[in-house]
């Protein structure tokens, strides 16, 4: 009666532990998922406020920046999905946008001067900063996720439940050297 009991007890706390580690996991990744979709929503802004840039841009440069609109347009309808790896491809194409348009700008003095061009470039500003704290809050969920995932003994509930490891959000150096400075002041 007493071996029964045990029995019973393990199996009851080993079913609470292995609950608990699901809804955990479940939790952090959804937590990355939510993460992502921030991102998402700030690249979105981006696109947005460079479009309006590019949109201002084209009374000094019509030419220059009817071809910026057009790829502007063109890359934000052909979005990657909420994945690190689509994020990363699409902060790349933010770059060279942004490095287009800042060469227009300083080709056009004036453009440089218009207030309108100087307040979405502060918008710019700003999304690039919401980019760059949503980016690092991604990868410590991911962070926490990914050690969820491989620590022993909740990677035998993260394998039987098929949850991965999460890829982290990387900076390319190469565009960074090549994205003009947005905080001068900084």
């Amino acid at each position: 009666m007493t071996a029964g009991i045990i029995i019973i007890a393990i199996i009851a706390i080993v079913g609470l532990w292995f609950v608990s580690t699901q809804r955990s996991l479940v939790t952090l990744d959804e937590n990355c998922k939510n993460a992502l979709g921030q991102i998402q929503v700030q690249l979105n802004s981006r696109w947005d406020a460079l479009l309006a840039l590019a949109k201002t841009a084209s009374q000094y440069a019509k030419h220059e920046s009817e071809t910026l609109i057009g790829v502007i347009n063109a890359r934000r309808q052909a979005q990657a999905p909420a994945t690190a790896e689509g994020i990363n491809a699409q902060q790349g194409e933010l770059s060279q946008v942004m490095g287009r348009l800042m060469a227009i700008g300083e080709a056009y003095p004036d453009l440089k001067a218009n207030e309108l061009f100087t307040k979405t470039m502060d918008s710019v500003n700003s999304y690039e900063e919401n980019v760059r704290m949503s980016r690092m809050v991604y990868n410590d969920t991911a962070t926490k996720m990914n050690r969820a995932v491989r620590q022993w003994p909740s990677s035998f509930v993260a394998s039987m439940l098929h949850f991965d490891i999460r890829e982290y959000l990387k900076t390319d150096e190469e565009q960074k050297q090549k994205m003009p400075d947005l905080f001068p002041n900084s």
